[in-house]
């Protein structure tokens, strides 16, 4: 700044520049012509300011010395000839040298307010980070939260309450403390925490698990009193969490002491939820996605009483999910929402969402003016199976393996009675598959009966089977079916007792989710029952081998028309390996080529 003042200011201050300018030959011509009347002669810079007859001043620059012979000149022409040197000002005189000194003094200013910053951040480590809401923001309310109505009623309570106190006050009832959103990750927990903001009357704060957390001791406590005393402040208000599992673990689960700055900052909590100092008016809701983790304490009743589950949605709710997430989106007629909800069974709210604008994608992708049900159909592939890897090289013994590989998991999936509808059968590598065989359940569902169960057991070994029968050897293709068999089996055996030998015992997951609950805690079974159990997942896992191999060799002919149908086609429909395994049935359906070439089904179509 005091650079651009000075190159501002010096202009300013120097003589200005009108006279018409002249060489110094052409002024001793005019000199010695009589043609000047007064001259000037600056002893610092040698110019020369002269007036003609005319009286018109002319400048030129001369030597700071002049010769014996020009100034003789000057005296013979009769001008009046003058010498002078000018006097500088005082800002010429004292700039140069205040200048670097108010560079110095600015320098240690900006040095002295960067320090009280850094002063007043230190100072305010221990204030809240919560986020104040009044009740014009946000304007999310429950009408913008599709589906979940049991979810929105209990949430309803806390809203009527913080609204009409004097109501719930005229029977005695007594507005949980605390409200804890428990579910899956996307399932809309902070999407409905921010409806709560929308519909209440009062001041919202919003804060997250890990606001609390800083690198020395005592801050998050410090954060937990401020962030109380605010909402005191303002009477009633709603204080929300987020991810409250951050800092609401169990304590003294680790291997280390209860001093940490964690533990710290929870112990606080819990003394202010519901400790000596009542803090009626407050209404605490967290969202949490493992409740499993939590602290004991943090769950009593009188802090947070209620515990809300927010589930995956059901297909009512995916279809009014959909239906919100459409809008303002171009749909073509063939769209059949209805359709696409039964199709996307265990997606959350999140999933739909992206569902959509996967779809909206692809018909852009693709130049379509309008999404329509093949758009739907190649998004849900992509977020089921991965992303179509259709420049992959195969070679046609690998091709005509993989071929193989499906068929046997789409005829048992046919075949087997309580297995969910099959959808599609493909041969195109997707994701990290080399095939893949989808199938869509009729309805949601909710438990799982041993008879489906083993019968989803003959599915995933279908594909193994298959190559052994065909090809007399196996592959490697099979091996994430079999991960997926195993564990479906020892759930069966270890923890929902399906096994006759075992017996109704369950011993739940071994996974534990602290080191220090790893190390203090034992097996709950001796060394003989689990081997029981192991003989007893191998037992299960080999007999539905054998029913499997029993069932592909029972429908051999169905098996090689499913295979040479995908060799030929690449995916087919669930109504096309249906119709394939009836006509399997005729005696001449072996040399029948025709029986491969009707195209797949509109894959639009769910089942």
């Amino acid at each position: 700044m005091g650079l651009v003042a000075t190159a501002l200011i010096l202009p300013g201050l120097m003589p200005s520049d009108s006279a018409e300018q002249v060489a110094y030959d052409r002024f001793l011509d005019r000199v010695a012509a009589g043609e000047v009347a007064d001259v000037l002669v600056d002893n610092q810079t040698g110019r020369i300011t002269f007036i003609d007859d005319g009286e018109t001043t002319f400048e030129t620059t001369g030597p700071l010395e002049l010769s014996i012979d020009d100034r003789r000149l000057l005296s013979d022409s009769g001008a009046a000839v003058r010498f002078e040197t000018p006097q500088p000002g005082f800002l010429q005189t004292w700039l140069p040298l205040l200048l670097p000194v108010g560079l110095i003094i600015l320098f240690f200013w900006w040095i002295n307010r960067r320090a009280q910053g850094q002063m007043s951040g230190m100072m305010s480590i221990g204030r809240s980070r919560a986020k104040t809401y009044t009740t014009e923001r946000p304007g999310t309310t429950f009408d913008d939260v599709a589906g979940y109505a049991g979810v929105k009623q209990e949430i309803r309570e806390v809203v009527d309450f913080l609204r009409d106190t004097e109501k719930f006050a005229e029977i005695g009832a007594r507005v949980p403390k605390g409200v804890l959103l428990v579910g899956p990750p996307g399932t809309g927990k902070t999407l409905i925490a921010r409806a709560v903001a929308g519909e209440a009357d009062v001041p919202f704060l919003s804060v997250t698990g890990s606001d609390f957390m800083e690198m020395f001791v005592g801050v998050g406590a410090s954060r937990v009193r401020d962030l109380f005393e605010s909402a005191r402040k303002m009477g009633k208000a709603i204080i929300f969490i987020d991810e409250v599992d951050s800092v609401g673990r169990k304590r003294g689960a680790g291997l280390g002491g209860g001093h940490d700055e964690r533990e710290q900052t929870l112990n606080q909590m819990l003394s202010e939820m519901d400790g000596f100092e009542g803090s009626e008016g407050i209404v605490m809701i967290a969202a949490t996605n493992r409740p499993d983790i939590l602290d004991p304490a943090l769950l009593r009743p009188g802090r947070f009483d209620r515990q809300v589950v927010v589930p995956l949605p059901e297909l009512d709710d995916r279809r009014q999910i959909l239906e919100v997430h459409v809008k303002g989106k171009r749909l073509h007629d063939d769209v059949e929402l209805d359709l696409v909800a039964r199709g996307t069974p265990g997606m959350s709210g999140a999933d739909l969402a992206n569902l959509v604008n996967e779809a909206a994608l692809i018909a852009v992708r693709n130049g379509d003016d309008a999404i329509c049900a093949e758009h739907f159909e190649a998004a849900r592939d992509r977020a089921i199976m991965g992303q179509k890897r259709e420049s992959m090289a195969m070679s046609d013994e690998e091709k005509e393996l993989t071929a193989y590989h499906e068929a046997g998991h789409a005829l048992c999936a046919a075949v087997l009675p309580t297995a969910d509808p099959l959808h599609k059968v493909t041969i195109i590598p997707s994701g990290m598959a080399l095939g893949v065989t989808m199938q869509l359940p009729a309805e949601d569902r909710h438990t799982y009966r041993s008879d489906y169960l083993r019968e989803r057991l003959v599915i995933l070994l279908g594909g193994r089977m298959a190559e052994e029968l065909v090809f007399g050897v196996t592959s490697t293709g099979a091996g994430n079916d079999l991960v997926q068999a195993t564990e479906t089996t020892k759930k069966m055996v270890r923890e929902w007792g399906m096994s006759e030998r075992v017996g109704p015992m369950a011993w739940g997951s071994q996974n534990q989710v602290f080191l220090g609950d790893e190390l203090m805690s034992s097996r709950d079974y001796s060394d003989e029952t689990a081997h029981l159990i192991d003989s007893e997942v191998q037992r299960i896992l080999t007999d539905q081998e054998a029913r499997c191999r029993l069932l592909l060799t029972e429908h051999r002919n169905a098996l090689d028309l499913i295979a040479r149908s995908l060799l030929e086609h690449e995916t087919i429909s669930g109504e096309e390996v249906g119709r394939l395994v009836s006509a399997a049935a005729r005696p001449d359906s072996a040399d029948d080529p025709s029986l491969i070439e009707p195209s797949p089904v509109d894959p639009s179509t769910v089942k």
